[in-house]
């Protein structure tokens, strides 16, 4: 089977993804190979961030804000990523919102391993080169982030921030997701941030390239007993194409805003 086939044939298949609270996350099982998951994914992401920022075609929203800020605090990229996590975080508080593993790795080693990567690739001069470093992020940020959410530890502070205001104002999740991303967008650009076509492709394509992935690397966990009882299997699965029915509202909000979004 091809490479395509595989992608076509995990994007068909079952993503099963349980609703959890941080303890149960932790009592799940298959620890050693979520957590391995769990750091390959943010390392990955990380990784993608410095091929977009190398490329110099444009970033994401939020790397637009965290770029706008670097240009204006002097600090490292990663350092403005883990001190805006860790602030983001502190938004949870209000939100009544507990953390969990992977949210708290996610302040700090996407961060850690965009200075990393950024030490280590440079900029392109051929246009060509830029391109395949701008293509080729998006298609390694989609794997870092099914690999991150896949592990199914929770939540990146970012995504939590989304789906909390969603649940604490009572607005649909796609509504607080694009008033977060626009406001994002439009500070960090005043600050300075770089916004391009890049900008606009990852919005297009990160999507799809994290659901193609998913299926593919979802740790099947076993469910907490409380799911069990209520006899939802409904609420923790979600089928891929074919099945004619939206991948994101069957779900718990928490979930759902990270299926084929930025799991930040």
């Amino acid at each position: 089977m091809s490479p395509i086939q595989t992608l076509r044939a995990g994007a068909a298949r079952r993503v099963d993804l349980v609703p959890m609270t941080p303890m149960e996350q932790l009592r799940a099982g298959h620890t050693v190979r979520r957590v391995t998951q769990l750091l390959v994914g943010l390392w990955l992401y990380g990784t993608a961030m410095a091929m977009f920022i190398r490329a110099e075609l444009g970033l994401d929203p939020w790397d637009v804000f965290h770029y706008g800020v670097q240009e204006k605090v002097g600090w490292s990229f990663g350092t403005v990523v883990v001190v805006v996590g860790f602030l983001v975080l502190l938004l949870w508080i209000p939100l009544r919102q507990w953390p969990g593993l992977g949210t708290v790795m996610n302040v700090f080693v996407i961060g850690i391993a965009t200075d990393v990567m950024l030490a280590v690739l440079e900029t392109p001069e051929a246009l060509w080169v830029r391109w395949a470093f701008l293509l080729g992020g998006i298609a390694v940020n989609g794997l870092g982030g099914a690999l991150y959410i896949g592990s199914q530890y929770g939540p990146g502070p970012r995504d939590g921030l989304m789906t909390g205001l969603a649940r604490r104002t009572g607005l649909s999740i796609r509504l607080i997701r694009t008033a977060l991303e626009v406001s994002v967008l439009a500070v960090g650009w005043l600050l300075g941030g770089v916004v391009g076509v890049g900008t606009v492709l990852y919005a297009l394509l990160i999507g799809p390239a994290v659901q193609a992935f998913l299926p593919l690397v979802t740790v099947r966990v076993h469910p907490p007993a409380r799911l069990g009882d209520a006899g939802g299997d409904a609420g923790s699965a979600v089928d891929g194409e074919g099945e004619g029915q939206d991948p994101v509202d069957p779900r718990p909000a928490e979930l759902a805003a990270c299926d084929g979004e930025r799991p930040a």
